[in-house]
C-alpha cells in the first residue's frame, strides 16, 4: 500500500500556485494506491452545483486520477463544509463521515478533519453545530450560486476577524477530546489537520500526526508505505 494524507490546501481563485502544487505533486507521485483528503481542500464550498472554472477544474483533475485506479476518498473541513456526496460521485471518489477508521500502517487509525477537537473554542462550536444542521443546509441550498458565493465570503470575514481576538490555545485540539476520541474507537493513531501546526505527537493513546496547510511557499503530506509512515514537506516552486 502507497497512500498520500493531505489537508487544508485552501484552493480558491486567489492561489492559483497552490492548484498548480496539486498538480504537479499528483504528477510526479504517479503509482500511490490511495489518496485521503482531511478537508479544508477548498477556502469554500457553496454546493455541489458549483460551476465555478475552479470546481470544475478540480473536478476534472479528480475524476482522472480516479480513471487512473486511484482510490480517492474525502472528508470535509470547517471551510468545505458543504462537500457532498454529489461531488464525490461525480470525481469517483468516496465522501468520509466526520470521523473515520482506517488501517494505516498496520493500525487501527482515526482520520478527521480536526475542528472537532477543538473543543475549548466553544463559540465555534456552536457554529459549527448550526452550520452542519439540515435545516441551515436546505436554507443555504435554496439560494442562488451567487447569494451562497456572498456568504461564504462574508462568513470567512467573520472568522478572520473572529480568529484574531482568541488567544492561540483555545484554537488548537484538547488533549482530552483527542484521548477520548481515540479511545471511543479503539484507534492507535490519529492523523487530522485543520490546526496548521504540523507535527507528531506521542500521546498516551498512541500516536498523534497533524498536517500541514499549503501555503505559496509549502506543502506537506503524510505518506503510508507498507507499515510506516512519514509526515514530508515539500516547497512550492513561484
Amino acid at each position: 500500500m502507497h497512500r498520500l494524507f493531505i489537508s487544508d490546501l485552501h484552493l480558491s481563485d486567489d492561489t492559483p500556485e497552490i492548484e498548480a502544487a496539486l498538480v504537479s505533486l499528483l504528477q510526479r507521485e504517479a503509482g500511490f494506491d490511495s489518496l485521503v483528503i482531511l478537508g479544508d481542500f477548498f477556502e469554500a464550498w457553496v454546493g455541489d452545483d458549483d460551476n465555478a472554472p475552479l470546481a470544475d477544474r478540480i473536478k476534472t483533475l479528480l475524476q482522472a486520477l480516479t480513471d487512473g485506479g486511484v482510490d480517492l476518498m474525502i472528508a470535509r473541513g470547517n471551510r468545505d463544509f458543504m462537500l457532498g456526496e454529489q461531488f464525490a460521485r461525480d470525481v469517483g471518489g468516496t465522501l468520509l463521515q466526520d470521523e473515520t477508521v482506517l488501517e494505516v500502517a498496520g493500525q487501527p487509525t482515526l482520520l478527521l478533519h480536526g475542528d472537532t477537537l477543538c473543543t475549548d473554542d466553544g463559540d465555534y462550536q456552536q457554529f459549527r453545530t448550526l452550520v452542519h444542521s439540515a435545516q441551515w443546509q436546505a436554507e443555504m441550498m435554496s439560494k442562488s450560486l451567487q447569494e451562497r458565493r456572498e456568504l461564504a465570503r462574508q462568513l470567512r470575514s467573520m472568522s478572520i476577524d473572529a480568529a484574531s481576538n482568541k488567544p492561540e490555545d483555545i484554537m488548537d485540539v484538547n488533549p482530552q477530546a483527542v484521548a477520548t476520541a481515540m479511545q471511543a474507537c479503539g484507534a492507535a493513531r490519529m492523523i487530522h489537520g485543520h490546526t496548521h501546526r504540523p507535527a507528531r505527537h506521542k500521546i498516551d493513546t498512541g500516536e498523534r500526526v497533524v498536517l500541514g496547510d499549503w501555503t505559496a511557499q509549502q506543502g506537506w503530506l503524510l505518506r503510508e508505505r507498507e507499515t510506516t509512515v512519514t509526515l514530508e514537506s515539500f516547497a512550492i516552486s513561484p
